[in-house]
C-alpha cells in the first residue's frame, strides 16, 4: 500500500507516528510524508486521486493538517480517522452536541468568545472547568474557582466552560485500537500536585460501554476518551482523535495494522457528497 502522513513539527519525534511510519515501512508498504505547518505542499501533486490507498492524520488540534486531510477526503480519498469524525471531536462545541445527542455522560456545556462572559451562570456551577474550543493535549485547561478568577481570553476564538466533576484528581484514559479497548489511569492536567504516575487498570463494564459509545457516537475508528470517576457515575471529559496509545501493550504494530485495515476501505465518500449527523 501507499500511504501518506500528515505529521506537524509538535509529533516529528514522538512515537505515534513515527514507530507506526517505521513499522508500515518495514512491512514493505511506501509512506510519503507531509508536514504541514513547516514546510511546503504541492496540493495539485499531493491531493490526487488515486495516488494514496489512505491518509493519516496526526496534527494539533489547531494545524492546518486537518484541511488537508478534507481536502484528500473531498475527491473522495480514505482518510484515517474519517475526516468529518476528526472534525466533530475537535470542535469541542460541535462534540458537546454530538455527545449529548448521543447520551453520552457528559457534564452540561457552555460557550463564549470571552471567558469572563461565564460570569453570568450560576455560581453554584462553579468550580468550571475552562478550555479553547479548539485545544489539544490538556494547553489552556483552567480550573476556575469562583466568577471573580475568570480570566480575560477575548482571542475571537470561542471557549467552553463545564462544571468541575469531582473526582480523585486522575483521570482514566481508554483508548481503542482496532475494536479493542484498553484502559490506563493518569494524573489528571486539573490536578498537577498530584503523582504523574501512569499504569494500566482493569477496564470496567461500565467504562467499556461508554469508551465504544463514544467512538460509534463520532464515527472514530483509532482514538482515545477521557473519563472521570464523578461521585454519579463516569463522565466523558474529552476525546481525541490518533491519541499515544500509551501503555497498550504491542500499540506499534496494532495501530499500523489498523492503519492498513482502515486503509483497505473502499467506502469513502467525497466530503461534498456526505449526508448524515457528521456531514
Amino acid at each position: 500500500m501507499r500511504l501518506c502522513f500528515l505529521v506537524e513539527e509538535q509529533y516529528r519525534h514522538d512515537g505515534m507516528p513515527v514507530d507506526v511510519i517505521r513499522q508500515l515501512t518495514a512491512w514493505g508498504h511506501h509512506v510519503d510524508v507531509l508536514r504541514p505547518g513547516s514546510s511546503l505542499v504541492p496540493l495539485s501533486e499531493a491531493v490526487r486521486t488515486g495516488q494514496h490507498d489512505a491518509w493519516v492524520l496526526k496534527t494539533v488540534s489547531g494545524g492546518p493538517g486537518l484541511s488537508l486531510l478534507e481536502a484528500a477526503a473531498a475527491v473522495g480519498m480514505v482518510t484515517v480517522n474519517d475526516a468529518r469524525s476528526i472534525r466533530a471531536v475537535r470542535d469541542k462545541v460541535r462534540a458537546a452536541v454530538v455527545a449529548e445527542a448521543h447520551g453520552l455522560p457528559v457534564p452540561p456545556t457552555f460557550a463564549a468568545a470571552d471567558a469572563r462572559q461565564f460570569a453570568e451562570l450560576p455560581e453554584s456551577l462553579f468550580p468550571l472547568v475552562v478550555k479553547p474550543a479548539d485545544g489539544s493535549s490538556g494547553r489552556a485547561v483552567r480550573l476556575v474557582t469562583s466568577p471573580g478568577r475568570l480570566p480575560h481570553t477575548a482571542t475571537g476564538s470561542l471557549f467552553i466552560a463545564q462544571p468541575y466533576v469531582p473526582n480523585s484528581g486522575t483521570d482514566l484514559k481508554v483508548y481503542c485500537v482496532d475494536g479493542e479497548l484498553h484502559a490506563t489511569e493518569r494524573r489528571s492536567p486539573l490536578h498537577p500536585d498530584r503523582p504523574a504516575h501512569e499504569r494500566n487498570v482493569p477496564l470496567g463494564a461500565e467504562v467499556a460501554a461508554i469508551a465504544a459509545a463514544t467512538g460509534a457516537a463520532y464515527g472514530l475508528d483509532l482514538y482515545g476518551v477521557d473519563i472521570v470517576l464523578g461521585p454519579d457515575g463516569p463522565v466523558v471529559v474529552d476525546v481525541n482523535d490518533f491519541p499515544s496509545f500509551r501503555q497498550v501493550p504491542d500499540a506499534v504494530a496494532k495501530v499500523s495494522q489498523a492503519v492498513l485495515r482502515l486503509a483497505a476501505r473502499t467506502d469513502a465518500a467525497p466530503l461534498t457528497h456526505a449526508a448524515g449527523g457528521l456531514a
